[in-house]
């Protein structure tokens, strides 16, 4: 047992970490040979999460400032359940591609399936969709921002 352990590549616990943080992921486990390594981070999702709690909840009074026109959008809403949330982390855009209008603004009516915005995870693009139709009254991120799974993202009422 004691051989395992002195023939132990630390390389490829190197290699085993950094795919856990380009993948961004909890946990990474490998077995070959009867050796098994397991590299997690268990307090690191904790931590952002406990962290990002204060910027989700004071985003509203951002986008308030930031979009006068939205009437005062009340900072509630931003934290309730009606939010469309990041269905991952990643960066959110607001626009198919750069210079290109917005895919929707406040006040715009969307219909179910509705593509509102695009989350960017991995190089891939993916989309965020009206959950339902009704008006955008809403938007807690701005374009190019990193958001995290399950972050408030937009308000349709």
């Amino acid at each position: 047992m004691s051989t395992a352990k002195t023939k132990l590549d630390t390389g490829l616990v190197r290699e085993l970490a950094a795919i856990l943080r380009e993948a961004d992921l909890g946990e990474v486990e490998i077995e070959h040979d009867g050796l098994r390594i397991r590299v997690s981070k268990p307090a690191a999702p904790v931590m952002q999460n406990a962290v990002m709690a204060a910027p989700v909840a004071a985003a509203p009074a951002a986008a308030a400032v930031a979009a006068p026109a939205a009437a005062g959008a009340p900072a509630a809403p931003a934290v309730s359940d009606n939010a469309i949330k990041s269905p991952m982390v990643g960066t959110v855009y607001l626009s198919p591609e750069p210079g290109a209008k917005q895919f929707f603004n406040i006040g715009d009516k969307v219909k179910k399936g509705d593509t509102l915005m695009l989350v960017e995870a991995m190089k891939t693009f993916n989309p965020v969709e009206a959950d339902r139709a009704g008006t955008l009254t809403a938007l807690y991120v701005t374009d190019s921002q990193p958001v995290e799974f399950g972050e408030p993202l937009a308000l349709i009422e």
